[in-house]
């Protein structure tokens, strides 16, 4: 989001350094008129805390190209958890520096703040105390491997306990289906992680009390707060989904194959895909039929009305051949959307194109 001449330069640079598709929101007062708009492939605005407000759960990540303090006051009524909130990222308009304003571990902000100053030569300013000191946090790696942590309050008490000098022991539930994946993803990290069995994962004896535990756990596992030990912090699995959408008639096998190679694009397998989804119109589509039972997770189809929703309200792109066929613009990012519903997610994978097959990959927060 830029207000002045030069904000919006700054803001066209950063859409090309990304890989990902970048919109931009100006001030009506930079673009004279529709045919400018089109041509400079620009969203307007005539106040900005009215766009910010209107879009600020819409997408991941937010670029503001403008004074912190604007950014400050305008974010501020709409904040409500770390967990969920999106990252937020600020730049002057010379894009001498760029800041990690919010979210800067589970939203990813302060990796997106240093991913666009590395490309446009900024200096990233990055303030959480854990990345300044070089210590690598909990919240951050779970961010990461896919993980949802639990309680929010623990994470402060690890976080403080690594600025201490601290280490992290991190336990791991053997009966978790990539329980493997998780502990040689953690050695990668030089983080000491160990496969226990569901009896060990909350036990903590005495001599255990002041060692920082991390435990990666199915969801239906977690204790109640109040029997939970106050050395730990839960990480549960987030479901991924996988959002897809192919021509009328494409083979199981490329469905398939698309399936596999967008999982390995974000450096995972497709047994990871908790579930599928796609268009009402594709329900009898025997490839995306045939790849929900071999992989045994369910396939959710969606009514155009309730995919042409979150088309709007995450301001997805569309295609118009597509919108001609079938009457909406983007089914893949669409039905991701739909299947997490209210709890939201992150996309992991834009829609991405494969012989004949679209593919979106979308965390659930």
């Amino acid at each position: 989001m830029a207000i002045t001449e030069q904000g919006l330069q700054l803001a066209q640079t950063i859409r090309h350094c990304l890989d990902e598709y970048v919109d931009i929101y100006v001030s009506e007062k930079l673009v004279p008129n529709e045919d400018a708009k089109k041509k400079m492939q620009v969203h307007t605005f005539g106040k900005l805390s009215e766009a910010v407000t209107k879009n600020f759960q819409a997408y991941e990540g937010l670029i503001f190209v403008m004074a912190t303090g604007i950014v400050v006051r305008t974010i501020a009524p709409l904040l409500q958890d770390k967990l969920t909130d999106p990252a937020v990222v600020v730049f002057d308009e010379q894009g001498k520096h760029g800041i990690s304003l919010l979210s800067g571990h589970v939203g990813g902000a302060n990796e997106l703040t240093r991913q666009i100053c590395q490309a446009i030569g900024a200096g990233a300013v990055i303030t959480t105390a854990t990345d300044i000191n070089e210590k690598l946090a909990p919240d951050a790696l779970a961010t990461r491997l896919g993980l949802r942590p639990w309680p929010k309050v623990r994470i402060k008490t690890m976080n403080a306990g690594l600025l201490e000098g601290r280490k992290l022991h991190w336990r791991i539930d053997r009966t978790l289906p990539h329980s493997v994946f998780y502990k040689r993803k953690l050695e990668q990290y030089g983080q000491w992680a160990d496969l226990c069995v569901p009896s060990q994962l909350l036990a903590v004896l005495p001599e255990e009390k002041e060692q920082l535990e991390v435990v990666i756990i199915g969801e239906r596992q977690l204790p109640e707060l109040a029997d939970l030990p106050k050395n730990i912090l839960c990480l549960t699995p987030r479901r991924l989904i996988a959002g897809v959408g192919c021509r009328r008639g494409t083979p199981a096998a490329l469905v398939m194959s698309a399936l596999d190679t967008a999982c390995r694009m974000i450096g995972r397998d497709r047994s990871f895909i908790d579930e599928l989804a796609s268009t009402i119109v594709k329900k009898h589509e025997a490839g995306i039929v045939y790849a929900g039972d071999s992989l045994v997770r369910p396939v959710k189809f969606y009514d155009n009305d309730k995919m042409e929703k979150m088309i709007e309200v995450h301001q997805l792109e569309e295609s118009d051949f597509v919108k001609e066929n079938i009457g909406i613009g983007n089914v893949c990012e669409a039905a991701a959307y739909c299947s997490v519903g209210d709890k939201g997610g992150r996309l992991a994978l834009r829609k991405t194109n494969f012989e004949k097959v679209t593919v979106a990959l979308l965390w659930e927060k």
